[in-house]
């Protein structure tokens, strides 16, 4: 595959996009790249919740809204997305 076509996902398979704002994060041992993640942590640090359970769904849910999530790994990428809530949260205090 030429260089010019770009980077694809090793889980999705779908292109991986060059904006700045894209971060990677390992999920079930894969580094994947997820679009807009800063924003999306501190929107659900600045929510109010009871607890572990409400925050990973919030982050699965906004990740989701601009990133495609396969199914089968969203219990993977709803944990991973947690430590990376858990290192937000210790870097803001």
């Amino acid at each position: 595959m030429p260089d010019d076509e770009g980077e694809y996902c090793t889980v999705c398979g779908g292109m991986v996009p060059k904006a700045g704002d894209v971060q990677q994060i390992t999920v079930d041992g894969k580094a994947v790249g997820i679009s807009g993640l800063d924003q999306i942590l501190k929107q659900v640090a600045e929510m109010e919740f009871s607890g572990p359970l409400q925050v990973k769904a919030a982050l699965l849910t906004a990740v989701k809204a601009a990133n495609y999530v396969p199914t089968k790994k969203a219990e993977a990428y709803r944990d991973a997305l947690y430590g990376e809530y858990l290192r937000y949260m210790e870097s803001v205090r």
